[in-house]
């Protein structure tokens, strides 16, 4: 009777030295060899500490140990010119989503300032609507709609509807009731009281629910990409699972950069939208987001 230890030794032995095992944790895969562990040794060349590589079958890349800068560097310049569609695709996806909202939110809510009854309700349903889980949603619409980026959008646009809805409702019903009864008593019809007097007046809150939508959307439209639509979530969660800091960083830096131009952008159109002698006045509605 062989002891285990000695039946283990001898199966060791039996084995080809060049046989080797493939671990698979989370998505990455490496050599079990200890020249390829995921440990920090040091080189011999220059005494640095250097990440030893892993072996990555789904790129063309491998970490053979150079600077985090550097594979960033070596990853924008193959992959450039992806990255401005991919970028050009997350705009879409979002803008889209926005302008819809827009379109949608903002007539809503000025119908709801003429019937303060059916407001609670119509909002209370649009803030249940924006808990429910970005990926349940996504993943609701994909038997109705199939994959790709127009169930991301109409996913995406139930989520902006909240922000700019409630903004137009609060900025409206916040206007200097004075003002209004100016409007009536000079002869204006119910449109053009809203045209030239609600919507000028309310303008920076309308607005302010519109920037917050924008830069929510921008974020979420990451996890259009579980569904197929593309995007800059595509960087980010491939190199979550295949251990790329490149391009996670590829993916995340762009996203936060479109959130901050787009909150610029639309603060200046915020800006451009106020009538010149209401800003001077101040006569603008005040609301809260």
């Amino acid at each position: 009777m062989i002891p285990s230890g000695a039946r283990m030794a001898r199966r060791r032995k039996d084995k080809p030295e060049d046989e080797r095992r493939l671990f698979l944790p989370i998505g990455r895969i490496w050599e079990s060899k200890p020249e390829r562990s995921p440990s920090f040794a040091k080189s011999e060349r220059g005494g640095r500490r250097k990440r030893k590589g892993f072996r990555n079958f789904s790129s063309k890349y491998e970490m053979r140990g150079e600077e985090p800068m550097e594979r960033l560097l070596e990853f924008l310049n193959g992959y450039w010119a992806e990255l401005l569609y991919k970028t050009w695709e997350h705009l879409y996806i979002s803008g889209a989503s926005v302008i819809m909202g827009v379109f949608v939110a903002v007539p809503l809510g000025v119908i709801l300032t003429r019937f303060q009854k059916l407001a609670g309700w119509v909002i209370g349903i649009a803030s249940v609507m924006q808990t429910l889980p970005s990926l349940a949603i996504l993943a609701f619409f994909i038997p109705v709609l199939g994959v790709g980026k127009i169930p991301a959008i109409v996913a995406l646009f139930f989520y902006s509807v909240l922000p700019i809805l409630r903004n137009t409702y609060i900025g409206i019903n916040h206007v200097n009731r004075d003002l209004k009864e100016a409007g009536i008593g000079m002869g204006m019809t119910g449109w053009e009281r809203i045209r030239h007097v609600e919507l000028p007046l309310s303008m920076p809150v309308i607005m302010a629910g519109i920037r917050v939508s924008a830069v929510y959307l921008i974020g979420w439209a990451t996890l259009a990409s579980f569904i197929g639509a593309g995007g800059l979530g595509d960087y980010i969660f491939s190199g979550l699972n295949l251990y790329q800091p490149e391009s996670i960083i590829a993916g995340a830096v762009p996203v936060a950069f479109l959130a901050l131009l787009a909150d610029y952008l639309l603060g200046k159109l915020e800006k451009w939208a106020t009538p010149e002698g209401l800003e001077k006045s101040g006569e603008t509605a005040r609301g809260g987001s």
